[in-house]
């Protein structure tokens, strides 16, 4: 009779919890589980502690995690500017990617390419990939062999000044030279603003 006195008042006592932990951590949601030889103790605001030595409990999220919320706006300009000493002299094609998405093929062989990527920006934190491609010589003889002859790409604040962009701040620089043989990769993030 003792032990089912306990018992009620154990199980009355569970249905005015307001939360159970188990090990110091809350098990709202568990189900299908049975713990052994453990000390249980039901504190005065009616939660239960259940102290279960052996036992390692986390909790742990399941199904797809929230995208984090919006930081606001962005109120600067971001453009990608190109710059090369010698036009196709290191032989690399670059392709950039945003927020793991394909932005362009920037060709060796081009001219200077400067383009205004704000409106592709998230608001807070984005990240930038550049893969820069060695081209194939073809049985031809390389054009240089020199770290003279570079290929840059930069990601920057700045704004425009009559028929010029001027960066005010980079967040991205990424260079290959004529003297580079291996296809490159590099990962930048960066947080606009």
């Amino acid at each position: 009779m003792r032990v089912l006195a306990l018992l009620l008042t154990f199980v009355s006592s569970v249905a005015l919890a307001t939360d159970v932990y188990v090990n110091g951590t809350n098990i709202e949601g568990l189900t299908n589980h049975s713990f052994e030889k453990v000390n249980v103790r039901i504190d005065e605001k009616g939660d239960v502690h259940i102290d279960a030595p052996g036992y390692s409990v986390k909790r742990v999220n399941v199904g797809p995690e929230k995208a984090p919320p919006a930081e606001g706006k962005i109120t600067m300009r971001y453009y990608l500017v190109t710059e090369q000493t010698t036009q196709g002299a290191t032989e690399y094609d670059i392709d950039v990617f945003l927020n793991g998405q394909h932005l362009r093929t920037l060709p060796n062989n081009e001219g200077q390419i400067v383009t205004d990527i704000t409106k592709k920006l998230l608001p807070g934190k984005n990240q930038v990939t550049m893969q820069a491609k060695k081209l194939p010589t073809q049985g031809a003889e390389r054009k240089s062999y020199s770290k003279a002859h570079l290929f840059r790409v930069i990601v920057g604040e700045g704004k425009v000044e009559g028929e010029k962009v001027v960066i005010e701040k980079s967040v991205v620089a990424f260079s290959v030279t004529a003297a580079d043989t291996d296809d490159l990769v590099q990962q930048y993030s960066f947080t606009t603003r």
